[in-house]
């Protein structure tokens, strides 16, 4: 990591990290299945998701049809990770902390793709 943040800083990002990409998921997988398939996976997005969506009911407009419903949960926790972590982290430039996971996903790949000899 090139910053220097406390180890529980990267856990909540990573873990707000994992539900915003969680509930993408479900919204892309949505396009392939019905919500109440019997695909494993469907069943494990919905399973997982179904909590926080109820959760943000209050906040979700209902002009907002029912597949895009985790995409705009989603929104939420974008937006916790991009303005609200490095805002109470004292930051004056907002994007100081963001995504963490995402940079490291990246790092990662880029490593492995410079690996590879063409």
């Amino acid at each position: 990591m090139s910053a220097n943040f406390h180890p529980f800083i990267y856990f909540i990002d990573y873990f707000f990290g994992i539900i915003m990409w969680t509930l993408i998921g479900r919204v892309a997988m949505n396009i392939f299945q019905r919500e109440d398939s019997e695909f494993f996976f469907m069943k494990v997005f919905v399973k997982y998701t179904n909590p926080l969506i109820r959760l943000f009911k209050p906040l979700t407009p209902s002009f907002i049809i029912g597949p895009l419903v985790p995409l705009y949960v989603a929104w939420f926790f974008y937006m916790i990770r991009f303005y609200l972590m490095p805002w109470i982290l004292g930051y004056s430039v907002m994007g100081m902390l963001s995504f963490p996971l995402e940079s490291e996903i990246s790092r990662q790949i880029y490593q492995f793709f410079d690996s590879i000899k063409f």
